[in-house]
């Protein structure tokens, strides 16, 4: 069940369905209050907020999107309780051209049981503006300059971003099951947390998590990671693999166990200790068995970098 990369075409199928204006790239309507100097974003499923631009620090309440050019905050973003910030699209949806890329020179907060998109790729994750998102062809990139940090939140999806120092997502996720909830109910998609294709300047934590699929695949971790009791609905989550550890990466009490799963992904290459689920010493098959397959040979999660493995 390969969730992350599910959620785009749905996101497309939801526009023609639901006449969401703001996932379909136009006619979206924006809300700025002044809030102690900072740009509100407000919005709803029929009419989101739109961010771009510079401002000085950034709530989000509602639904919010970055789809009309780049934005950029000075400061922190925050996307407050029940809220969903969207900065998935590569084009300005009022040019047609350019990039819509979300710049964050403090830190960006999830409060709890909010959600947030961060970052698309053409290879994994189709951007919500790509015109084929069956042969997609577009990216975006974006970057967050302190951590990313998330209280409780639904859902947390980050592609292809830069974070310049910490990630920390504790607990949250919507529960142990596979119903779809929130903002992602709109959409016809399972809650899921996910992060692929980033880079994170110090350390990794994820843990608590109730969900139905959890990943962390081909990051660039600079600092220490851990992933620890985050128990998933679905058998092929946990997928911790294909990272790339500076320091040290530890695993403990996640249900699935961290696999390979169905992603074609190799070993963690760990330049520090490998522990518990992720130590290497664990052998997994790769890919994972499933009701119909019996897996394929057996492979460790982790191997230390530098070591000749196979990749």
């Amino acid at each position: 069940m390969a969730i992350r990369r599910l959620l785009p075409p749905l996101l497309a199928s939801a526009v023609a369905l639901a006449g969401l204006s703001a996932l379909a790239g136009s006619g979206t309507a924006s809300a700025a209050t002044a809030w102690r100097g900072w740009y509100i974003c407000k919005g709803s499923d029929r009419h989101p907020g739109s961010l771009s631009g510079h401002h000085r620090g950034v709530l989000v309440r509602g639904l919010c999107e970055v789809n009309a050019g780049p934005a950029v905050v000075r400061g922190s973003l925050i996307v407050s309780p029940r809220s969903t910030l969207v900065a998935a699209y590569a084009r300005n949806d009022v040019t047609g051209h350019g990039d819509s890329n979300l710049t964050v020179g403090g830190s960006l907060i999830v409060k709890h049981h909010a959600a947030l998109i961060l970052g698309c790729a053409a290879a994994t994750f189709p951007c919500l503006d790509d015109p084929d998102p069956d042969n997609p062809t577009l990216g975006s990139t974006s970057s967050v300059a302190g951590n990313l940090i998330a209280s409780h939140p639904l859902g947390v999806v980050v592609h292809g971003a830069t974070i310049g120092t910490s990630v920390r997502e504790t607990g949250g996720g919507g529960g142990r099951d596979c119903t779809p909830k929130g903002i992602f109910a709109k959409f016809g998609s399972p809650v899921y947390s996910d992060y692929e294709d980033t880079f994170v300047g110090r350390d990794f934590k994820v843990t608590g998590l109730r969900s139905c699929w959890y990943g962390t695949l081909r990051d660039n971790l600079r600092g220490n990671a851990l992933v620890a009791r985050n128990k998933l609905a679905d058998p092929d989550a946990t997928e911790v693999i294909s990272n790339k550890v500076r320091g040290s990466l530890k695993c403990y009490r996640n249900s699935p166990a961290v696999q390979f799963g169905d992603s074609g992904g190799n070993s963690n290459r760990v330049r520090g200790h490998a522990a518990g689920q992720c130590g290497f010493h664990v052998l997994q098959p790769n890919p994972a068995p499933t009701d119909t397959t019996p897996g394929g040979p057996l492979q460790h999660i982790s191997v230390h970098m530098g070591h000749h493995h196979h990749f």
